[in-house]
């Protein structure tokens, strides 16, 4: 491995974050503290739009480890950037080392990085839409699933717009709904990864108070504990049954408070789930990690460690074409359950217990503080208070249990993770996450997605729009028949197993958000963007009995290397589609009785498609808008298939 010495100054990154005329992001990850410069040209770079220097040290870093430097750069323009143009941006970096005539060197993205320019750039390009007219999203990444990663099919789609010269071509923005990493289900190859990066880059190490861990009151010590790899599940907390609540909720005297059915290898560390974040999104630290050394002691979890490694050297190989994605296109995010743990607060039952247990608190909240420094943190810059990283700065710089705590508790009451923008469309991505509506009868029923002021919130974001695109990370029109299946669990007390989270599950929540649909104020024209289920559909949404009822479109891509079992997948389309048909009398005891709900086609051409409304398979979705924010190009891009379009429904294929 090598040395610190030798580590390259740019670890992850540059990724494009927030960026509007007034305001241009920039979060990269450097391995040493360094005076930083961005800048903004015209695209030829004849003209210089706007510079600033970032000195090493400021409310714009955060040091992760001593070899491991976090900064979110923000460069504002003495008069708006130019919109529907191309620009280009650059980053330079101080050397370490002075020049031979003694001055300080500055090295720029060419230099530093090469690879993260198309061949007819000299510094990555970028265009600020006036408006919304194309976007690509998706959700649901996970490296080690046997599919392929689509990200970097957005890389295709980025050389021909270059190539062409037409702004026109290039998207508005990524859009990611979800699950950008899995914290709870990693894999073995992955997780010996991030141990090395971790030791390496020496990151922030923290105390911990673990159970059934003799003599492991650190994270490096866990790190190197004998249960580390595949056995995580006994290192996890679990709860004893002693009281009626927990029996009703876990139907038995011990189990884990995680409920992943593969959390072999969950995350626990704010280490490890930093040195994940850097190995998703950079091929760069993969480079010095040794992957072949591993040996297990059992024969089966050596030949699971050998089929895992074939899988994460696949999406090791397609990381220089994401980190280009990443570094051209405006990028927002949001988090869904699997960045923090599978089924996050999915009813009271399972909160009660998570967060009463001080190890399965720290897990949580130390996949919050990754998920602030590494996502949200640069979808709206100036949305986080300074004394809030600032507690950040302080964790990683010197552990102190009782600060970690401290902050992880402030964290779980922040309500600021939903944000907006003013552009056009306005986009409104939705917190489902730690803003939910608890039921109050049963705390194994599932909360609802959003409580009644989050929901009086959204309300006051829609009104006075004509359009809108709405960023809810689990479909607000789902599937039918799979929401009365996941109810029927429900009603038997195991809404864990079937991830019951819809927003039909909590009558109260369902209600609001449907009535807010009905407003007579409600935005004519609303796309709704999602992703969780890991399979991909388009419905076309109208109100019954309204002539002025607004249109919406619920759009649905997952995932981004994920897929469904399509053994389920296929008899679960049919069956809804004729359990569930315009004439069906079933529709009376669905929720959405008074909305018209029409499936899309997938394109003709789609093969084995044809037949289906229900598209299995990793994916990115793309949608292209016209002026008045009406969708004309609904598709997802798919590695096997190609392009697939969703187009019009058949008449009768209404739902009620």
């Amino acid at each position: 491995m090598e040395s610190p010495d030798d580590l390259p100054l740019i670890l992850a990154g540059p990724i494009l974050r927030h960026c509007s005329p007034g305001q241009l992001t920039l979060w990269l990850v450097c391995s040493c503290r360094t005076t930083l410069e961005f800048r903004c040209h015209t695209r030829d770079g004849d003209t210089l739009l706007a510079s600033r220097r970032f000195p090493p040290d400021g409310p714009h870093h955060v040091g992760l480890g001593t070899h491991a430097h976090a900064y979110l750069l923000a460069l504002e323009p003495e008069s708006p950037f130019p919109t529907d143009c191309w620009l280009g941006y650059d980053l330079g970096l101080a050397a370490a080392e002075p020049d031979e005539q003694g001055e300080a060197h500055t090295r720029w993205l060419s230099e530093l990085v090469p690879a993260l320019l198309y061949p007819h750039e000299t510094r990555p390009q970028f265009v600020l839409k006036s408006r919304i007219d194309q976007l690509l999203h998706g959700s649901c990444r996970k490296p080690h699933h046997t599919s392929a990663d689509t990200l970097p099919l957005a890389d295709q789609l980025l050389v021909q717009a270059g190539q062409s010269g037409d702004a026109g071509l290039q998207p508005a923005l990524l859009l990611m709904t979800g699950d950008q990493i899995y914290a709870d289900d990693v894999a073995g190859p992955m997780l010996h990864a991030i141990h090395q990066v971790a030791e390496r880059l020496q990151l922030g190490d923290e105390q911990l108070q673990a159970p059934d861990m003799d003599r492991c009151s650190s994270g490096r010590a866990l790190h190197r504990h004998e249960k580390s790899y595949y056995r995580r599940t006994r290192l996890l907390p679990d709860t004893k049954a002693n009281a009626r609540l927990m029996e009703l909720f876990f139907s038995g005297s011990r189990k884990p408070i995680f409920t992943s059915a593969n959390a072999d290898n969950h995350l626990i560390t704010l280490a490890e789930m930093l040195g994940m974040y850097l190995l998703v999104w950079s091929p760069v630290l993969w480079e010095g990690c040794q992957l072949n050394d591993f040996q297990a002691s059992d024969p089966a979890l050596q030949q699971r460690y050998q089929t895992e490694l074939q899988e994460i050297r696949r999406f090791i190989a397609d990381l220089p074409a994401v980190r280009r994605v990443l570094a051209h296109l405006p990028v927002y995010m949001i988090f869904d359950d699997h960045d923090i743990t599978d089924d996050w607060n999915l009813n009271l039952g399972w909160e009660q217990s998570a967060y009463a247990h001080p190890f399965s608190l720290r897990i949580i909240g130390n996949a919050l503080i990754a998920y602030l420094l590494c996502q949200a943190w640069g979808n709206q810059p100036d949305q986080f208070e300074t004394e809030l990283l600032e507690q950040v700065r302080n964790i990683l710089r010197q552990p102190d249990a009782e600060a970690h705590d401290a902050l992880i508790q402030q964290l779980l009451r922040y309500e600021g993770w939903q944000y907006s923008l003013p552009t056009r469309p306005k986009l409104v991505v939705l917190d489902t996450r730690t803003r939910r509506w608890r039921s109050q009868s049963h705390a194994s029923l599932p909360s609802g997605l959003l409580d009644w002021e989050a929901l009086s919130e959204l309300q006051q974001e829609l009104l006075h729009e004509d359009s809108v695109i709405l960023v809810s990370p689990a479909p607000i029109f789902g599937v039918k028949l799979i929401e009365i299946v996941q109810r029927i669990f429900t009603w038997f007390g195991h809404a864990l197993t079937v991830d019951a989270e819809n927003w039909m599950a909590h009558p109260g929540s369902a209600s609001a958000i449907l009535n807010i649909f009905q407003h007579r104020r409600t935005p004519q024209h609303v796309v709704i963007l999602s992703g969780d289920v890991h399979y991909s559909f388009v419905y076309d949404v109208r109100l019954r009995f309204s002539p002025d009822s607004p249109h919406i479109w619920q759009i649905t891509s997952s995932g981004i290397k994920n897929a469904f079992p399509p053994r389920l997948l296929r008899p679960f389309d049919w069956l809804n589609r004729w359990l569930f048909a315009t004439w069906s009398p079933l529709n009376v005891f669905t929720r959405r009785r008074h909305m018209r709900i029409r499936p899309r086609r997938p394109s003709e051409h789609a093969g084995r498609y044809r037949h289906q409304r229900l598209v299995n398979g990793s994916n990115l979705g793309r949608v292209m808008l016209d002026p008045d924010g009406v969708p004309q190009v609904i598709e997802v891009l798919m590695p096997d298939a190609g392009s697939i379009h969703f187009t019009e429904g058949y008449e009768h294929e209404w739902h009620d």
